[in-house]
């Protein structure tokens, strides 16, 4: 694992109109670490996801976000993107009419972009990466997640059920090679069979050179991906970390007794 973290937040501070929603959250996130960030709903949790990737919605209000030592709050999301953070969506949007080739090859070239003058991420040149050195990529990725090359045809999550849903955005990420990757409740919507199959391929892509966060509100999918660190988020704060154990306390107990702690250190 690496030695200094690629994510840093320190006493982050997010507002939705004018609502503060996350309170003074700190967390650190290294390459190599799977992280799982738990809380109930209403907690936070999606919240801090948007923010770490630039959604305009949310106001950071103070605190700090550093991807590889430095402040990403002034940073679009598709600069974020280009830096080397990815996000799993909860709930992937369909394109009709755009196949998952040619969505990947195109996110790709983005990816690659040498950045501009002003550090941002230039637009990529018109022929980016040669189609064969892509189509062999694709084929490599698709064979390592287990997934028939049939699929790279489709429309981008047209018609799509909430498991294949799900496999675009692994899919999507061994192609992009991020240093971070957020999961948001990927988990959502999942029947055992394709929660297995999802969580597979995030454990073939983990290794020494990608960091995951995995936002989720259940402990079932950390039966088949293993955390390295598990945290409890309750009213906008972490408020309890531990390892995988704490899990498998929070199947048991529940969210009650977490909220007790908070309390009692309030007082």
């Amino acid at each position: 694992m690496s030695q200094t973290p690629e994510l840093v937040v320190k006493d982050l501070r997010v507002a939705v109109e004018g609502k503060e929603i996350l309170k003074g959250l700190n967390l650190e996130v290294k390459k190599g670490e799977i992280h799982a960030l738990m809380g109930p709903n209403g907690s936070g949790k999606s919240t801090f996801a948007n923010t770490l990737m630039g959604h305009p919605r949310y106001q950071v209000t103070s605190g700090e976000i550093l991807f590889k030592g430095e402040s990403i709050l002034e940073l679009e999301a598709d600069e974020r993107s280009r830096a080397g953070l990815f996000m799993a969506f909860q709930y992937p949007v369909a394109i009709p009419g755009v196949t998952v080739a040619n969505f990947l090859r195109s996110a790709l070239n983005a990816r690659l972009a040498p950045p501009d003058a002003n550090g941002a991420g230039a637009m990529p040149q018109k022929r980016g990466i040669a189609p064969k050195e892509f189509r062999a990529m694709l084929r490599e990725k698709m064979a390592l997640l287990r997934m028939d090359e049939s699929f790279a045809t489709r429309y981008l999550n047209d018609g799509f059920s909430g498991g294949e849903k799900k496999r675009a955005e692994i899919l999507q990420m061994a192609i992009l090679k991020p240093e971070i990757a957020i999961m948001d409740e990927t988990d959502s919507g999942l029947d055992i069979d394709a929660l297995r199959i999802v969580s597979e391929g995030v454990n073939a892509l983990a290794g020494p050179e990608l960091g995951v966060l995995v936002i989720t509100h259940y402990q079932r999918i950390l039966n088949y991906i293993k955390p390295h660190f598990v945290h409890v988020m309750v009213d906008g704060r972490i408020s309890v970390s531990g390892g995988p154990e704490l899990a498998l306390e929070l199947e048991t107990r529940g969210y009650d007794w977490v909220r007790d702690v908070r309390e009692a250190e309030a007082l």
